[in-house]
């Protein structure tokens, strides 16, 4: 069946309508859930802060005992972080610590920059406010509040936030299992001596480390001979254990590309070529009960790819709810003509603001990939001039 070439916008929503949310799940202690997807809402059992506590090293008043600038206190106690403090007598002050529950009586701390020790008293030079340099009980969090939703990744401040309300273990869905192959007669290992014709495997690599970034489990195939059989075995293969088979090279129709008939053969495609550039070449399908991704061969062209198209799949079929990463417009700081497809271009943002662009934008050239900082996305037929808006994404974004 001759497969009709998609737009991008096409593509993304296929893929995305293709994506099927993970169901098995775990439950981790919260020190090996970094960068694992929650698989529950998360509640908070108490408020946070547990209590009205001090944002400042100071001294705990009542404002009305304050009555001028200079005013000096009898210290009546000391409260460091991690005790609690006696009713504040009145016409007293407490010394107090960040972090450490404001007594009972008092309603402002003065920072201790505004105040002078004088033997067992204080004087306070600075009228304070009501509230000042309190926190009060619950500001951030209250008891009964969502703090994370189902299908947030658990990075840094994640973790820390469930931590915060006393959660030592979380219920998180289970790795995607992701097989990588590589395909090309051509391809060489690093490390080994390139023979004639021959060039270093850099996709092998490269994707596997993308796909790690997104929180998956991978495993991978190794090069795949350029034959049909050796092909589909190597399909066969994949498809067992494996939620989502992706390759690179042989999706092309040339007599060396065993790819696209090895799929068919084994399953199914519903998705060939793509209006986009660089990457016409990307397959999608199934073989077994495994998805399937079939990337272009280019370096360029396999990364960018899978970063606009593949990965919005990748962390749907994570259980991840918002998977659209951060866009800005920006200025460009060069002329620029598209043809028919919609071109991703490797820029990276000046020290003006403006998106400079790599000057060969050629999808064998991954030294753009590295020198650049991002992509920016500009529509089929389009007539770029210098200043003109953008749609820029940043490389951290995409691979975060």
């Amino acid at each position: 069946m001759k497969l009709p070439m998609l737009s991008f916008e096409e593509a993304l929503s296929r893929l995305e309508s293709a994506a099927v949310a993970p169901r098995t799940t775990e439950t981790l202690d919260l020190a090996a859930a970094h960068g694992r997807v929650l698989a529950q809402d998360l509640r908070s059992g108490l408020f946070v802060p547990p209590h009205d506590n001090s944002g400042m090293d100071g001294y705990a008043v009542r404002r009305a005992d304050v009555i001028a600038p200079g005013t000096r206190l009898p210290v009546s106690q000391r409260i460091p972080a991690g005790s609690v403090g006696t009713r504040l007598a009145a016409g007293s002050a407490a010394r107090i610590f960040t972090g450490a529950p404001i007594p009972a009586g008092a309603d402002a701390v003065v920072m201790q920059e505004d105040c002078d020790a004088d033997g067992d008293g204080v004087v306070i030079r600075r009228l304070p406010a009501a509230g000042d340099f309190i926190r009060h009980k619950g500001d951030d969090i209250r008891a009964g509040d969502v703090v994370l939703a189902a299908g947030t990744r658990l990075g840094p401040a994640e973790i820390g936030q469930a931590a915060s309300i006393g959660v030592a273990r979380v219920p998180v869905f289970r790795r995607l299992r992701v097989a990588v192959l590589s395909t090309g007669d051509e391809l060489t290992e690093p490390g080994e001596p390139l023979p004639p014709g021959g060039i270093y495997n850099s996709n092998r690599f490269m994707l596997r480390a993308a796909i790690e970034r997104l929180g998956c489990a991978v495993s991978d195939g190794g090069i795949v001979a350029d034959t049909l059989e050796s092909t589909r075995r190597a399909l066969r293969q994949a498809a067992a254990g494996h939620d989502l088979i992706v390759t690179s090279g042989g999706v092309s129709m040339g007599e060396e590309d065993h790819v696209k008939p090895a799929v068919e053969a084994e399953g199914e495609l519903t998705m060939w070529k793509i209006a986009v550039k660089p990457g016409k070449p990307l397959s999608f399908g199934r073989v077994g009960d495994a998805a399937f991704v079939g990337l272009p061969g280019n370096p360029v062209s396999a990364l960018v790819t899978f970063l606009i198209l593949v990965r919005p799949y990748v962390l749907r079929c994570c259980g991840v709810g918002e998977v659209a990463p951060g866009m800005l417009r920006l200025p460009a700081g060069f002329d620029w003509k598209t043809g028919p497809r919609r071109e991703f271009l490797r820029v990276r943002v000046a020290g003006d603001g403006r998106l400079e662009r790599f000057a060969n934008q050629e999808s064998s050239v991954l030294t753009s990939c590295v020198w650049a900082d991002g992509l920016a996305s500009v529509p089929p037929e389009t007539q770029v001039a210098v200043g003109d808006p953008l749609s820029y994404v940043s490389f951290s974004d995409l691979l975060g």
